[in-house]
C-alpha cells in the first residue's frame, strides 16, 4: 500500500469515525439519559466501535509507512475517542503527509 493509498483510507476512517462518534455522543446518549431508550446507544455505539478499530488500522499503517514517531501516532488514534478531534486529526495529518511525504515522492 502506498502512501497515498494509506492516506486515503486514514481520511475516509476519519471522517467516519468522527460521524459515528458525534452520533452517539449528540443523539444516542440523550436518547438514552433523557428519554429512557437505549437502543440507539447499543446500535449506534456497536457500529462506532467497529469503526473506530477500522480507523485504529488505518492510523497504524499511515504511521508504518510515514514512520511517524510513537507518541504523535497515538495523539492521532486518541482523537477517534474525542468528538470533532477526529475531524482535526485528518486535517492535520493530511497537510502533514502532503507536506513531508507526498510532495518529495512528486517533486
Amino acid at each position: 500500500m502506498t502512501v497515498a493509498t494509506a492516506l486515503k483510507a486514514f481520511r475516509i476512517s476519519a471522517w467516519v469515525t468522527g460521524v459515528g462518534l458525534l452520533l452517539l455522543t449528540f443523539y444516542a446518549m440523550p436518547a438514552k439519559y433523557i428519554f429512557d431508550d437505549p437502543r440507539p446507544v447499543a446500535l449506534i455505539g456497536m457500529v462506532h466501535g467497529f469503526l473506530y478499530m477500522i480507523y485504529i488500522v488505518c492510523t497504524l499503517v499511515l504511521a508504518e509507512r510515514c514512520r511517524w514517531n510513537p507518541v504523535f501516532a497515538v495523539v492521532i488514534l486518541a482523537a477517534g475517542t474525542v468528538p470533532v478531534a477526529s475531524f482535526f486529526a485528518e486535517r492535520h495529518v493530511t497537510r502533514k503527509v502532503q507536506t513531508e511525504h507526498l510532495a518529495a515522492a512528486s517533486g
